[in-house]
């Protein structure tokens, strides 16, 4: 826990140095300077998420970055292992990223207003009605070229067996009609989960496979969609979840 704590205030005192972008991004998005406000915030936040990876001794290798439109947005895809799936894809993973997160983590200080100028959506899972609203809203986004992350498991495995992929949250891209980019994360869960502490030295995988389509997709085939990606993100999964299983069969 203490190794959590002082991780921590790493995070935050660095964020508290760029106090200044802070104010600048605050001005700018007043002004309705969005694209020079964006600008700041694809400079910047790539290098929070990796100064996360340097102080947790984390090691993050992509594989498949070549699969990746380079003129439009996409909704990614991806399982959720652990705390560490937000930096290392924002570290790594070469788009302007938004993502829909639940409503909780827009009221922690510092964070709530970097996730405002990233375009981030805040979802209240308690209230069916605002969920609906969120992913709208996320789509929208979408739509005005921000890439967009969701975890479709709602929750971290923390390095157990995947959760059921909710078929709700793919119709961030299907009312966005944007491509699907399934991301499979291996070892996340290593950094912060599987011990409670801090663990140096691991690394984490990401892979990236090819594009899926959405556009003009008829109720059946938005219907099978959803199984489709889980199986081709879960796939790599399998030999990690056979020894998991194994060792909790004992």
């Amino acid at each position: 826990m203490f190794k959590i704590l002082i991780t921590v205030i790493k995070i935050f005192a660095w964020m508290f140095k760029r106090e200044k972008l802070r104010h600048q991004c605050l001005k700018l998005e007043k002004q309705g300077k969005i694209a020079e406000m964006d600008a700041i915030l694809a400079d910047i936040v790539p290098q929070w998420a990796r100064f996360i990876c340097e102080i947790t001794g984390t090691k993050v290798v992509v594989n498949g970055l070549e699969k990746l439109p380079e003129d439009s947005a996409v909704v990614f895809i991806a399982n959720h292992q652990g705390y560490m799936d937000i930096p290392s894809i924002y570290g790594y993973i070469p788009k302007f990223i938004s993502f829909v997160s639940k409503k909780e983590i827009g009221s922690i200080p510092l964070i709530k207003d970097w996730m405002r100028f990233l375009h981030c959506t805040l979802m209240d899972r308690k209230s069916p009605r605002a969920s609906v609203k969120a992913i709208r809203d996320a789509a929208e986004n979408v739509k005005k070229g921000y890439s967009q992350v969701i975890f479709p498991e709602g929750t971290r495995s923390k390095g157990g067996l995947h959760h059921e992929f909710k078929a709700g949250s793919f119709k961030l891209a299907f009312l966005s009609q944007s491509p699907i980019v399934p991301l499979t994360i291996e070892g996340s869960y290593k950094v912060f989960e599987e011990k409670k502490t801090i663990s140096r030295g691991n690394t984490i995988y990401i892979t990236v496979h090819d594009p899926i389509p959405t556009a003009e997709l008829s109720r059946e085939q938005q219907a099978a969609l959803p199984e489709k990606i889980e199986k081709i993100i879960c796939e790599q999964l399998k030999p990690a979840e056979k020894l998991y299983i194994e060792s909790h069969s004992k």
